[in-house]
């Protein structure tokens, strides 16, 4: 079972730039997709970004596009969350999570989901952007 524990978020004004990193262990990342998603209060958990296990694609919610990018480090089991032009509405805790492939998700419109056995979801990182 996979385990992961998310960091980086912080308070930022808008404009700023933060690096979130997930730290996986108990299983290594490295034959799983990988994505980023992120719940504001009172809503409900959104897609941010995902990448393949090779990095050779990507997929990103359109609100993030140009602005977020997603990396990742198999020999490290760390997947990376980029983020420049940071906006208010972009404040909420941000996780990781093993997800469904891409060509999966283009199939079901763009809609990113988490792997559905993946239940140990971290505690999260807190992105808070000040306008």
């Amino acid at each position: 079972q996979m385990q992961v524990v998310e960091s980086g978020g912080g308070l930022v004004q808008a404009g700023d730039s933060l690096r979130l990193t997930c730290t996986a262990s108990g299983r290594h990342i490295t034959t799983y997709p990988m994505g980023w998603f992120r719940q504001a209060p009172g809503k409900e958990r959104e897609f941010v970004a995902a990448i393949a296990w090779t990095s050779l694609s990507t997929h990103y919610n359109d609100s993030v596009k140009g602005r977020f990018t997603i990396s990742r480090d198999n020999a490290k089991d760390m997947v990376y969350l980029e983020m420049n032009d940071l906006r208010p509405n972009d404040t909420a805790a941000y996780y990781c999570a093993p997800t469904v492939t891409i060509a999966t998700m283009q199939a079901l419109g763009g809609k990113g989901q988490p792997r559905a056995d993946f239940v140990s979801w971290g505690p999260g990182t807190q992105v808070t952007v000040s306008s």
